[in-house]
């Protein structure tokens, strides 16, 4: 391979890499935003996804809503989801061990997937065409309007997400909270009030991108959560667990990788080297590459 066909393909990666990782990104900031304010790993958060993906598939099928619509719908019923999960299966474990949560979660996860295959059934559904789809060469590169919409969107969120953890009273007292529980109560918080919007923003940010993936990919199906989530996971470890950049940054950054090693080695090693990545942080900068090494007590 020559230097000018390396270039081409790594920039068309690139571009592929962006659209993917914005979407993990997306994700991964409801498993970091619910993990900084209760340090809980919410493995139900990626069929939080796949909620999102159905209620949109509904919204645009049963009743003929067009993209901004049902994603705004999907988002709002995600969220509503959100808090009736965190209100039912996880605030009155709050004081509970953390295996017994965490536990729960995996329960939670379960039940959503199978939960789905009996109310939709277990065969995928082919999401309708919302965003007519356009090609775009800037060169010897090819966009298409899917990944101009999903890079829109997902910085469009991550933005809004920004101003109104920094900018705004639920946001300040989202980051009280999250710095220590005990004192912002203290302070006159509203904790659970706090705790049940972190829980509605990361279902609605998880939703956006079920239903981004919907309209790149076409289909959906009750268990497509269930690698997407992990890999959001991965992700937030991978920026520093608990922090909002961390989570964007890692996000982007598997989705970059994930298609560099599809691209350049084999697509059937993309899964692989995602976890890859996950074990060497671990071993090296546990913290993640944005985070700080912090003691817990035991």
């Amino acid at each position: 391979m020559d230097f000018s066909s390396f270039a081409q393909q790594f920039g068309q990666q690139l571009i592929n890499g962006l659209s993917l990782g914005s979407i993990y990104a997306l994700i991964a900031l409801g498993y970091t935003m619910v993990y900084g304010i209760i340090r809980l790993i919410n493995f139900a958060h990626g069929d939080i996804y796949m909620v999102g993906a159905y209620i949109a598939f509904f919204a645009t099928t049963s009743l003929n809503l067009s993209f901004f619509p049902a994603l705004i719908l999907s988002m709002a019923g995600a969220a509503v989801l959100g808090m009736v999960i965190e209100r039912a299966a996880y605030r009155p474990l709050r004081s509970a061990p953390k295996t017994a949560v965490l536990i729960t979660a995996i329960g939670v996860s379960l039940l959503l997937e199978y939960g789905g295959m009996l109310i939709v059934s277990p065969q995928p559904k082919t999401f309708p065409p919302l965003i007519q789809t356009q090609v775009y060469h800037i060169g010897e590169l090819v966009v298409n309007s899917q990944q101009i919409v999903i890079l829109t969107v997902s910085l469009a969120l991550m933005v809004l997400l920004t101003y109104v953890v920094q900018h705004t009273m639920i946001g300040k007292a989202m980051r009280a909270v999250s710095y220590d529980t005990d004192a912002a109560r203290l302070m006159g918080i509203d904790v659970d009030k706090v705790i049940s919007f972190t829980f509605a923003v990361g279902s609605g940010l998880a939703a956006a991108a079920g239903v981004l993936v919907g309209v790149y990919y076409n289909s959906i199906d009750p268990l497509m959560g269930m690698m997407p989530g992990l890999k959001a996971f991965v992700a937030a470890v991978l920026g520093g667990i608990g922090l909002i950049p961390g989570a964007m940054f890692g996000g982007i950054l598997i989705g970059v990788i994930e298609a560099m090693v599809s691209g350049f080695i084999s697509s059937t090693f993309r899964d692989a080297a995602a976890f890859a990545i996950l074990i060497i942080i671990l071993l090296f900068k546990p913290s993640g590459l944005l985070g700080k090494n912090v003691r817990e007590k035991v």
